[in-house]
Formats: C-alpha cells, sequence, structure tokens
C-alpha cells in the first residue's frame, strides 16, 4: 500500500473530480461542456500566449459556432497576482451570469479559480481564505489545459502571487473545482522544449511529493504511482520530439494523474521551497522545483525511505537491492533526470543571492504545502539546505 501502514485504522473521503473529456480533438466538445454545466454563455481566461498561438481564437469559433456568446480576460500573466485576479473577476462580473472556461496552463487555470469565486461573490482577492465557506458558490469551471504538467484541472484550489507581501496565497473553493476537464493532446502540441521540460517537471514532482506527504493515502498513491511512471518515461521524449503526439498524450495523461494525486494528499517542502523562489526572484513554477528537489530528497530521506524505494521501482530500478539502496538510487536517478532535461539550474543562475537566504526561507516555512513534507526543516536546517545548494552554484561556475 505504497508505505501506509495499518488500513484498518484509517479513514478517508475523496471527492470524485469533474468529467473527464480525454481524446485527440477533444476541444470540439466544448460548448457541449458548457451546455452540460447549465450555461449558454462562456467567459474565457487566458493569457496572450494562447492567444498568440490561435488557440484562443479557435475556442471563440467553436463557441460562435454553437450560438454561446464569450466574453474573454487575455490578461493573465505567470504566476499571475491577486490584482488580475480582481480585474479579471470584475470583467466577468459584469458579463454576466456563465460558464468560466480557463484556456492554458496552469497560471490561466488558477486565475479562473480566483475569478470565478470572486464574480459570483464579490471580495477581493487578497481577502479570500482558502479555509473559509463563501457566502456564494463559485460560477462554474470548464478547464482546457494546454501544458501537461500542474494538474490544476483537478481541484478548486490556486496558487496565486501576493507582490505587496511577496509570497504565494492559496485560493478557491470546491465550488469552483472544474466540473468538465478537456483534456486534448492536440493542445500542447506547440509548447517548447524547455516549457515542457519544465512543466514535465512539475508533475514528476506532484507525484513524488504525493507519494511521500504526510496527507498520503491508498488511493493518491495509486494515481502517484502511475503518474511517476508516465513522466519519467515520457517526458524526455516529449522535450527532444514537441510532435510526438503519443508523448504528448501520455504526458497529459500522468499529469492529470498526478494532479488528483496531490489533490488529496497535498505536496510539500520542494514546493514550499518553489514557491518561496518564485515569489522572490520570478523564477518559472518548473525551474525552480528542479533546482532544489534531488536536494530536498537527500534532506527526507531518513523520513521516507521505503517510499522512496519503491519510486525506484517507477523509474525503471529493479528490485534487487535493500530499500536504503533503492533509495538512494531514486535521488542518483532524479538528479540525473533533472539535469538531462537542462532543469537542474543552479540557484545563483536564478538570481538567488546568499542575502536572500533568511527571507527565503522565511517564505518556505510560511507556505501551507511545506507543514505537509514528511520531515519537517527548522530555519537553521532550511537555511543550511539553501546555502548548500548555493555553494554548489558557485563551485559549478568556477
Amino acid at each position: 500500500m505504497g508505505g501506509v501502514t495499518g488500513l484498518s485504522t484509517q479513514a478517508f473521503t475523496i471527492t470524485p473530480p469533474g468529467r473527464i473529456e480525454f481524446a485527440r480533438g477533444a476541444i470540439d466538445r466544448l460548448p457541449e461542456a458548457i451546455a452540460s454545466v447549465g450555461r449558454s454563455r462562456a467567459f474565457v481566461v487566458t493569457d496572450q500566449g494562447i492567444a498568440a498561438a490561435g488557440i484562443l481564437d479557435r475556442v471563440c469559433a467553436l463557441l460562435d459556432a454553437a450560438g454561446l456568446r464569450s466574453g474573454v480576460f487575455a490578461e493573465v500573466e505567470p504566476n499571475p497576482s491577486v490584482a488580475t485576479i480582481d480585474r479579471g473577476a470584475e470583467l466577468a462580473r459584469a458579463f454576466g451570469d456563465a460558464a468560466v472556461v480557463a484556456v492554458g496552463g496552469g497560471s490561466s487555470l488558477d486565475a479562473a479559480k480566483g475569478i470565478a469565486l470572486l464574480a459570483a461573490g464579490g471580495g477581493a482577492a487578497a481577502d479570500l481564505d482558502l479555509g473559509v465557506e463563501p457566502d456564494v458558490p463559485g460560477l462554474p469551471l470548464v478547464a482546457v489545459p494546454t501544458t501537461a504538467g500542474t494538474g490544476a484541472e483537478t481541484n478548486g484550489f490556486g496558487v496565486i502571487e501576493d507582490t505587496t507581501r511577496h509570497c504565494k496565497v492559496y485560493l478557491g473553493h470546491a465550488s469552483v473545482a472544474p466540473r468538465v476537464c478537456v483534456l486534448d493532446p492536440d493542445l500542447t502540441v506547440g509548447l517548447p522544449p524547455r516549457a515542457t521540460a519544465a512543466t514535465g517537471v512539475d508533475a514528476l514532482v506532484h507525484g513524488i511529493e504525493s507519494l511521500t506527504s504526510r496527507g498520503r493515502n491508498p488511493v493518491s498513491e495509486a494515481y502517484a504511482h502511475h503518474a511517476v511512471r508516465i513522466v519519467h518515461r515520457w517526458l524526455p521524449r516529449a522535450v527532444e520530439d514537441g510532435t510526438d503526439l503519443e508523448a504528448r498524450a501520455q504526458l497529459l495523461l500522468g499529469s492529470h494523474l498526478a494532479g488528483l494525486a496531490l489533490s488529496i494528499s497535498g505536496l510539500g517542502l520542494v514546493h514550499g521551497i518553489a514557491h518561496a523562489l518564485t515569489a522572490h526572484t520570478g523564477a518559472p513554477h518548473g525551474v525552480a522545483l528542479g533546482a532544489v528537489l534531488d536536494r530536498v530528497l537527500e534532506f527526507n530521506l531518513p523520513s521516507s525511505t521505503t517510499q522512496y524505494a519503491e519510486i525506484a521501482v517507477d523509474m525503471g530500478e529493479l528490485d534487487t537491492g535493500g530499500p536504503g539502496e533503492a533509495a538512494a538510487s531514486t535521488i542518483s536517478r532524479v538528479r540525473e533526470f533533472t539535469a538531462r532535461l537542462g532543469m537542474r539550474t543552479p540557484l545563483a543562475e536564478l538570481g538567488v543571492t546568499e542575502a536572500m537566504v533568511p527571507d527565503l526561507v522565511r517564505t518556505a516555512l510560511a507556505d501551507a504545502v511545506t507543514r505537509n513534507t514528511p520531515r519537517l526543516p527548522t530555519g537553521p536546517e532550511l537555511a543550511e539546505l539553501l546555502t548548500g545548494l548555493l555553494t554548489e552554484s558557485r563551485s559549478a561556475a568556477v
């Protein structure tokens, strides 16, 4: 059972996710998806990259052909801010009762959740609290991911940047979990190699952290193990040849399964540090994850030997040695994997300096995901970890 013992003493409740439409050409079912949530209008939330790629035009054409009136908010930036959520919600509120259609990567999907919630209930994004029940449920949301990594289409919470406090905040509610997920591998084909690698590493980390987190259970483990197997096998192929539709389809499925896993289990310290790095340096999320992943795995090893040994099998290790040997192999394989993809970026290249370490430590320790990690670091331990990575950065540059 993936390291979870005493199943007879466990209890858990899992709410089934929304409907999944998985197929090449599944985007053509978008009007039907909107009708299925009881709306005849659509407010599309996306970004300028999706507009430039022609995907937004295709979505709008599908809606027009079906007689669905649409509005568009295409101002979502990487690492969307609370100000962006407020602007989008104001426009959505003015547009009126509609389905919110999120088209894009994790940033667009996360932003759409906040927009759907605020458009229905009012207020400001900075005042939202993930743990507080809203007075009014959010507008129904249909998700159309165009990257394979974030798994944002599997749940109702988003990670948004509070630029004033230089930290990530979590907002959302079950009412804005996507009612329908349109998973079309064709929409991911145009993603460049580096972005493919970064989003794929995100999915891999979702799987690994879901298998080691305090909140894991046998269901999340089942999703996560399969996600790790898929991403480890197919991500290099998708990076090498972005037109490989089998690799693209496999990655999209792996990302979705990893998202289902994290929605149950929660994440951990890799994400806690990466959120801090992104907030303080602007580093892309997947790049920040890859920069610290193997060092955090080393830190967690004493608490996660059994889980790492199982992950080694998912990554192709023959189960011939003891758990300790297999667990060490997982760390080595992850280090080699991220380096091969160009995702083991030195912290110095991300703009991190020694003077930033205390702020990074405070931000990471305050992040809710960090509390779910299998081995909770003290402030000095986390400072030592980050300083060690910076030392490696300088040594590599010499």
